[in-house]
């Protein structure tokens, strides 16, 4: 077996239990390793030895949850997280919460990486009463996870979509299980050997089809996808290879022609799935006179098949936070200058960019150019064809109507010819940056253009663009993948973070703007209509303060970055600042501090830090002298390594008479 694998027949292979939490108990006769509820508590963790993975490979976990409940509000969940060396945060490869009364198996791919790490289980029991979770084997095998050559008890994970009449069957070692079994596989070219296929003798009715479905690839990969196959046919026998998307949505991408094929063929085909696919292999049966299918070895190779060397689609590219210039992005000179990249210097009355609060952003409609009848248009750089995108962009509008229909995004196909427009703008000015995101998926390369325009003098507020992202895949698929480790958005709970004592004086999760006016944020800096955590001043007294703790974290060796977002504004507003607190240490070392009101805007915080021992980060908030001074955070997140950034620090005294200008 190699490292990483156990079958836990004798031993646990060198996996540990932490011992803070509950037991695992190995049941060498039955071949597996369980937790259960007899022993009160929240989980049980299992972490493997080192670990090194120089080529990709495939992680295959056989498990099983039991319970007696089928719905629970907090069920019981198998976990599984890979720790890399140098990081303070386990990443998330898996979850499954499904009970079954039979063992099921994930398959996971691992990118090649440098780093050592240690491959982590941990079993949450939930609230059910009685619940047990079982792990009945882990395979690390390199390669990828969707190839297969069938002489494994689990089919590497391919699964057959059930039919009532046509299915596909695993044939071979040495079993005479129908009239049209082939005399030899073709992994080991012996009647021992295993191979999957679809025979016509049970199809009751024409257009019926066998699907065997891949496990999905969780991580992006292209190149060619080989496989080995046989067809022995009376007459039309339709034998297709397809992608299946996260969203159903299907893709051809190979199909037999014609000719028989009475010995094992090799099929390539040059297959890309930036996002997470299915493959699916299909046979239909066109006529009673039927035939069969064969199927075995698929492989895959990170190089496409054919001569193509073009360079994969960076979506990265079709971006921008416009802090040194518009990126790809271009203007058309006939329409006069529609957008400006402005920055604000920070101040109470207007709100700054969306990146930091202190950098550049887009405006239309700016005091030169709001007449009425005029039009800006932003040209994004061409997209290929055929591919699934995520488009997420923040906009905000000042004004003093309804500003609906201001802005809006097309979809310009490069032909020039046609323009489909897939989102505008519905809301009034509340002068908050807000999320917007746009799935789309067009056949012809085309470009994304922001459309800004002015009809009559009410309608020409301003309208901001900034921080334009563009991601492969559906934003629903986008939206499935796992969380970056170590970030919070405070969105669906407080994630790391815990609170000293809860009560008036502590810190809460809001949404929406804070109850007193002059103060606190009017929206998150997430999506603008997402959730942040704040100080509450009229619950607090002068000098009171609330502590947010994490919990204890990993020691590393080298620098740490932390960054975050903060809004102090209100005249009252008092001290935020953020420590660290190695593990068996009285003191709290300071790492970061601001005092008074800042500005209107999130601003980002950034900070670089070291700690070899286990620590915690405490942010703490100092109410100031009067009611107005609700301070927030939102968007922690931490990373290894140095920070790339420095932090912008106007001191600011008074109030200059430039405050509320705009460069441009």
């Amino acid at each position: 077996l190699s490292p990483g694998s156990c079958t836990f027949e004798d031993s646990a292979c060198g996996y540990q239990w932490d011992y803070a939490h509950l037991p695992w108990t190995l049941h060498g006769e039955g071949h597996y390793i369980s937790v259960d509820t007899s022993y009160e508590g929240e989980k049980a963790v299992l972490s493997s030895p080192d670990l090194y993975s120089e080529e990709w490979s495939c992680v295959r976990l056989i498990y099983q949850i039991a319970t007696t409940s089928d719905t629970s509000s907090d069920p019981a969940r198998l976990n599984l997280y890979q720790r890399q060396e140098g990081e303070s945060f386990d990443r998330l490869l898996w979850s499954a919460k499904e009970p079954s009364d039979s063992w099921l198996i994930a398959s996971l791919d691992l990118m090649n990486s440098t780093k050592k790490y240690k491959l982590v289980l941990e079993g949450e029991m939930g609230q059910d009463k009685s619940t047990s979770i079982a792990v009945f084997e882990i395979k690390i095998t390199s390669g990828y996870c969707i190839e297969c050559d069938f002489e494994e008890n689990h089919l590497c994970g391919y699964v057959n979509r059930w039919n009532p009449n046509v299915n596909w069957f695993v044939g071979g070692g040495n079993i005479r299980n129908s009239q049209s079994i082939l005399p030899k596989d073709h992994t080991l070219n012996s009647a021992l050997g295993h191979y999957m296929y679809v025979d016509s003798v049970y199809v009751k009715h024409f257009q019926e089809v066998a699907q065997l479905i891949s496990p999905k690839t969780m991580a992006p990969v292209s190149g060619c996808l080989s496989f080995y196959y046989q067809l022995k046919q009376e007459s039309s026998i339709v034998f297709t290879v397809y992608l299946r998307d996260t969203s159903g949505f299907y893709e051809e991408i190979w199909k037999t022609d014609s000719a028989l094929n009475a010995d094992w063929t090799l099929a390539e085909v040059d297959f890309n799935a930036p996002y997470p696919m299915e493959v699916i292999f299909e046979v239909a049966f066109n006529s009673a006179k039927g035939g069969y299918v064969a199927l075995d070895d698929i492989s895959f190779s990170p190089v496409y098949c054919s001569n193509q060397t073009g360079t994969p689609f960076n979506p990265a590219s079709a971006g921008c936070n416009f802090e040194e210039d518009l990126c790809n992005f271009y203007q058309d000179h006939k329409d006069g200058p529609g957008w400006s990249r402005v920055k604000v210097k920070r101040n109470v009355y207007r709100a700054g960019d969306h990146t930091t609060g202190f950098g550049y952003y887009l405006l239309a409609n700016t005091k030169f150019t709001s007449q009425p009848g005029y039009i800006g248009r932003l040209y994004g750089p061409t997209l290929p064809g055929n591919l699934q995108f995520c488009l997420r962009f923040y906009y905000a509008l000042y004004g003093f109507f309804k500003m609906s229909g201001t802005l809006a995004v097309y979809i310009f196909e490069e032909n020039h010819v046609v323009q489909e427009k897939i989102w505008s703008v519905l809301d009034s000015p509340k002068g908050v940056w807000t999320q917007a995101e746009i799935s789309f998926k067009k056949p012809m390369p085309c470009k994304v253009v922001f459309v800004s325009w002015c009809k009559s003098f009410w309608d020409c507020g301003l309208v901001a663009l900034d921080d334009v992202s563009l991601s492969l895949g559906s934003c629903q698929a986008t939206d499935l993948l796992l969380p970056h480790p170590g970030e919070c958005t405070f969105e669906n709970d407080e994630c790391v973070f815990t609170q000293k004592k809860r009560g008036r004086g502590s810190w809460h999760r809001k949404r929406g703007s804070t109850p007193t006016s002059y103060t606190g944020p009017k929206g998150d800096h997430t999506t603008g209509v997402g959730y942040y955590m704040y100080i509450e001043a009229s619950n607090m007294v002068y000098g009171q303060r609330a502590y947010l703790v994490s919990r204890p974290l990993r020691g590393t060796s080298g620098k740490q970055c932390l960054t975050f977002f903060y809004h102090m504004y209100g005249a009252g507003t008092g001290l935020l600042s953020v420590y660290l607190k190695k593990e068996g240490d009285e003191e709290e070392i300071p790492l970061w501090r601001r005092t008074g009101e800042q500005s209107i805007s999130w601003l980002r915080g950034l900070i670089e830090y070291e700690s070899d021992t286990n620590y915690q980060i405490i942010f703490e908030a100092i109410r100031g002298v009067s009611i107005r001074s609700d301070t927030a955070i939102d968007d922690i997140l931490f990373q290894a390594g140095p920070c790339l950034e420095v932090e912008e620090i106007q001191f600011s005294s008074g109030y200059p008479d430039s405050l509320n200008e705009i460069e441009y």
